[in-house]
């Protein structure tokens, strides 16, 4: 068999197997082909003419790609799974990557938003339309459970029980979990189900708990663009000028940051009238 019918192999066993993602999928299938590509330009043929001084090779083109020591290390990850499984499947008999050390991620503690700047974000919907109180629902409960942005976006209506406190959440792997919520999610969720969702809802049959604006399941992208939203909402509300607040969200025409203005018409009242001679 030739290098890529290798890689596809092992592709299909880290989706039939392993149960992995559609997005770490695609990470494994990016970063294998780098490498299967790298080997082929270098006249390899065949996997079992890789070995150590050629793995070390890609870590230092690697290094020349500018790869983050991150990125270098989920590298050398997929690499090495790789190649366990075709000395498990006894496809090749030699692991050249045995005795590879893998780049050290350094043991920073992650960024983290303080109680404020939490309590600021999840105040940001108005919460007065369907679409607000979706909003504030989805912040809640994220907050509340912890979860990732696909997780949250995957669940369905049955995956939450806001008597019991509960929402059953399908993490990575396909691993199933049950997470409590606290009090405010619980009344975030219920009033969106009751008062914003049927009127989000333009086909039935849709079980998604968390809908679009065509009525169809929250992608990861639509979830993001609420909490860019949210961020710039909170910018001009709090008193950011709109060049800084175009900067920060990369517009290239100050008019489209210019729709955040409308938000907060109520302040903008309330500057007019302390500082105008005639207010």
């Amino acid at each position: 068999m030739n290098i890529d019918t290798y890689q596809d192999l092992f592709i299909d066993y880290l989706i039939s197997e392993r149960g992995y993602s559609k997005n770490t999928i695609e990470s494994y299938s990016r970063e294998l082909g780098r490498f299967v590509e790298y080997i082929i330009k270098l006249g390899i043929e065949n996997l079992e003419g890789v070995g150590q001084n050629t793995i070390v090779q890609y870590l230092n083109y690697l290094s020349e790609l500018k790869l983050d020591k991150r990125s270098q290390h989920h590298n050398m990850v997929v690499i090495r799974q790789f190649f366990k499984f075709l000395i498990r499947e006894r496809y090749i008999n030699n692991n050249p990557t045995t005795l590879i050390d893998i780049p050290r991620l350094s043991q920073n503690l992650p960024e983290y938003l303080t109680i404020e700047e939490v309590e600021n974000l999840l105040s940001a919907p108005s919460g007065k339309d369907k679409f607000g109180i979706r909003d504030l629902a989805i912040l809640e409960l994220m907050y509340s459970a912890g979860l990732r942005a696909s997780e949250l976006c995957n669940l369905k209506v049955e995956d939450i029980d806001l008597v019991a406190g509960l929402v059953k959440v399908f993490g990575k792997g396909s691993k199933e979990r049950l997470v409590p919520i606290g009090q405010n999610a619980i009344r975030k969720v219920k009033d969106y189900i009751e008062n914003a969702r049927g009127a989000i809802q333009k086909v039935s049959g849709v079980t998604y708990l968390f809908l679009n604006k065509n009525g169809k399941r929250l992608s990861r992208v639509g979830l993001w663009k609420i909490l860019r939203h949210s961020f710039a909402s909170h910018l001009i509300q709090n008193g950011a000028d709109l060049r800084s607040v175009q900067q920060m969200l990369g517009h290239s025409d100050i008019s489209t940051t210019q729709i955040y203005t409308h938000l907060d018409i109520k302040r903008i009242s309330e500057i007019y009238k302390k500082f105008h001679p005639r207010g």
